[in-house]
């Protein structure tokens, strides 16, 4: 399985050359055998396999930063399973929305209280 199309490095690129936003994760990455799970919103245009999002490890602690395709696409888990792309994945908030809701969860959420909190944290201080 390809962990970007064609389509989504276009994407991911594009939102790349506007790094100080705050952008709605475009792909979800996840280790089908164990933990790892990575919401990706954007590529280096100056260095494509390098991707910035929300990077959960299972240590308890997800933080943003930098991670490379390369190096999740070399990755061998048990029975030869390797990193996959949810299909099904659709990003409903900003990057920082799912990153409050996983500091407070202890690991990526996609719904649940933590994200119903985080993403009202959100609402309520664009309204003041």
């Amino acid at each position: 399985m390809d962990l970007v199309t064609p389509e989504l490095r276009e994407q991911l690129i594009a939102n790349g050359r506007n790094p100080d936003s705050d952008r709605v994760p475009i792909v979800k990455w996840f280790n089908p055998s164990g933990a790892g799970t990575w919401l990706i919103v954007d590529a280096d245009p100056a260095d494509p396999d390098m991707h910035f999002g929300l990077a959960d490890l299972g240590f308890g602690t997800p933080e943003l930063g930098k991670v490379s395709l390369r190096e999740l696409q070399s990755f061998e888990g048990p029975f030869g399973l390797g990193i996959e792309r949810d299909l099904w994945f659709e990003g409903r908030w900003p990057i920082s929305v799912y990153a409050e809701a996983a500091r407070h969860a202890g690991r990526i959420v996609e719904s649940g209280p933590e994200l119903d909190a985080a993403a009202g944290n959100r609402a309520g201080s664009a309204e003041a």
